[in-house]
Formats: structure tokens, C-alpha cells, sequence
């Protein structure tokens, strides 16, 4: 039977990887399309994006439940919140932001809010990965 906290830690690693791409790689792309080619460049990227966001997050959401039902501890609890911190971020400012650039197109403002709320949800995911380590002992 797979442990529930290593199953967060793989997913977890998996969480941390994606948004560590996405803010070294994707956003600083997409930034720099300009703003003739940026609304074909974003409506692709929110196209694509969904494959990669959509299973990950219902495993962070599946695993993260199980970890924190089978096994309670502080260390595990606070891995499950840390991930669920940057899900927060996403549906609270990354989704909503990425809807304004939609509308508005690349707006320093909307670069910047989407950059600092990118680099958040890198941090929490990371975090979220290092203490679902140290819960493994």
C-alpha cells in the first residue's frame, strides 16, 4: 500500500516543478511577446495550460486530503495547507488576473501581479514539498 505522505511529496514534487517552470520559463515568455502578438500568445497559453493545471490540481486536492485525514501530524497538515496556499493564489489572483491580461492585454500592472502572485505560489509549493520531506523522517 502506498503511504499517503509519500504520495504528497510525489505530488508534491510535481506541484513544485510546474510552478518553478511557469515562473522561469512560461510567464517570462509570455511577457515578452509584446502586445501585437500577446492575445493570440495568451488565449494559447490559457488553452494549453488547462491539460497540465486541471489533473495536477485534483491530485494536490485527492492527495492532500488523504495525507491530512490518514495522517494528521503538524508536519503533514502544514504541507497540505502550503499547497493549498498556492491553489488559493491561483483561483484568487493568478486566474483572475490572467482573465484581466484576456481583456486588457499585457499591462505592466497586470505583468507585475501576475509575476508576484506566480513567484507566491512557487514559494508555497515549495514549501509544501519540503515539509511533506521532512514528514517522511
Amino acid at each position: 500500500m502506498i503511504d499517503p505522505v509519500v504520495a504528497l511529496a510525489v505530488v508534491g514534487a510535481a506541484h513544485a516543478a510546474f510552478q518553478t517552470t511557469v515562473s522561469v520559463v512560461v510567464y517570462p515568455a509570455l511577457a515578452a511577446v509584446g502586445r501585437k502578438g500577446f492575445a493570440a500568445a495568451h488565449e494559447a497559453h490559457s488553452r494549453r495550460i488547462v491539460a497540465l493545471v486541471a489533473p495536477l490540481y485534483a491530485a494536490l486536492l485527492a492527495v492532500g486530503g488523504w495525507a491530512a485525514l490518514a495522517d494528521p501530524r503538524p508536519l503533514v497538515l502544514a504541507a497540505v495547507a502550503a499547497h493549498g496556499v498556492a491553489l488559493l493564489l491561483t483561483a484568487s489572483v493568478a486566474a483572475p488576473t490572467h482573465g484581466r491580461l484576456g481583456s486588457d492585454g499585457p499591462t505592466p500592472a497586470l505583468l507585475r501581479r501576475l509575476a508576484r502572485s506566480d513567484l507566491a505560489r512557487t514559494a508555497a509549493a515549495w514549501t509544501g514539498l519540503v515539509l511533506s520531506l521532512l514528514a517522511l523522517g
